[in-house]
């Protein structure tokens, strides 16, 4: 019997996205520090007695040393987290899932399930409590679920790679003096850190509120499909007629003919065929 692997993937590192755009130089800075100073090994660690779950106040246990597998997955979760960083904001302007893929922390199941556990994981059980970042959740009314959780990166997540807190600061007030530049420029009014960041986080919970819904409805498409499909395949196409003549006017169906017809249900039936295929993104 062969021995089951511990992780899935036990050297996880960040990519860089395909469509890659140059960061601002304090952020290739900071990437460039963490990645030559172990963040997983800092006597910062040592310093802290113990830390509390945020949403229980619960002390957790704490291990002098990192689990070598969530040392790894650290290391990445960093450089992605640094990566994707608004520095006026402070927000990580990604979700766990868009890092987790990053880093190549997710699995997926044999039936083609996505699982970020492992990313997840290392952010609510040990990087917000021991208080490197800071989390918040909005509540989705339509869908009836949180939005992916909104991740502000704190003074003591730079601390690990011995970047300062006034560091921080004169980097974020220097970003703020740019962007008031620019809105000067096109005539509009200054603003300060605390109303920039709430800009930012209305713009991410906005995109993540619109995939949320092309996710949602691409959902229920897909459903619709494999419903179909599921069908043998003489009673799917007529099922597919049916659907298609409800659209149509009698005009329009006399205008169209019945091989155009015919091969619109072809059509209809092979894009059937390709989305109840396809994962969910």
């Amino acid at each position: 019997m062969s021995e089951k692997k511990y992780v899935y993937n036990p050297y996880p590192q960040f990519i860089q996205p395909e469509n890659h755009k140059k960061r601002p130089i304090f952020i290739r800075y900071a990437m460039e520090r963490s990645a030559t100073i172990d963040v997983a090994q800092n006597k910062i660690y040592l310093s802290i007695c113990n830390f509390k779950n945020p949403i229980t106040g619960r002390t957790l246990p704490r291990k002098r040393r990192l689990n070598e597998h969530r040392a790894r997955a650290l290391r990445a979760m960093v450089q992605a987290m640094l990566y994707h960083f608004n520095i006026a904001s402070t927000l990580v302007m990604a979700s766990v899932e868009k890092l987790s893929d990053a880093c190549g922390l997710s699995t997926y199941s044999s039936a083609g399930n996505k699982s970020i556990t492992r990313a997840s994981r290392l952010i609510t059980d040990f990087m917000e409590p021991i208080g490197l970042i800071s989390c918040q959740k909005v509540w989705d009314k339509i869908l009836g679920t949180y939005i992916p959780k909104i991740i502000f990166l704190q003074p003591l997540f730079f601390m690990l790679f011995n970047i300062s807190q006034s560091q921080l600061i004169q980097t974020r007030i220097a970003q703020l003096q740019w962007i008031n530049i620019r809105r000067t420029q096109q005539k509009k009014f200054q603003i300060n850190l605390f109303e920039v960041e709430q800009k930012e986080k209305d713009k991410y919970i906005r995109k993540a509120f619109c995939f949320r819904n092309s996710r949602h409805m691409f959902s229920r498409q897909k459903k619709q499909a494999l419903k179909i499909i599921q069908l043998e395949e003489k009673y799917a196409r007529s099922q597919i007629l049916k659907n298609l003549i409800k659209r149509y006017s009698v005009e329009e169906l006399c205008s169209i003919g019945l091989i155009d017809l015919k091969r619109k249900v072809d059509l209809e039936y092979v894009r059937l065929r390709q989305l109840a295929q396809h994962p969910v993104p």
